[in-house]
């Protein structure tokens, strides 16, 4: 009987993190690698694609961290703290 994959539908799954990272929030797994026991996720913005960088995808299960899906910061509870502030 085969072994269980983990982590079946890593890629081309999408996600939000809850705090930029490299000025972006939604992200895709575009490669997946195994590394002895741990499995690590390759994220690409979905804005910047030269904005890439790999991650324990047992990270990614940190929902404080990430959101699965691509959420606006709404959706996450967030608000708008992204807003421009003008100052005179």
């Amino acid at each position: 009987m085969p072994k269980k994959q983990k982590f079946p539908h890593l890629l081309g799954s999408k996600w939000t993190a809850t705090q930029k990272m490299w000025g972006w929030r939604h992200f895709q797994v575009v490669n997946r690698k195994h590394d002895g026991k741990w499995i690590f996720a390759e994220m690409v913005s979905s804005c910047d694609p030269d904005v890439r960088f790999w991650i324990n995808a047992q990270a990614i299960k940190d929902t404080s961290q990430w959101k699965p899906g691509w959420q606006s910061l709404e959706e996450m509870g967030l608000g708008n703290n992204d807003e421009l502030v003008l100052i005179e």
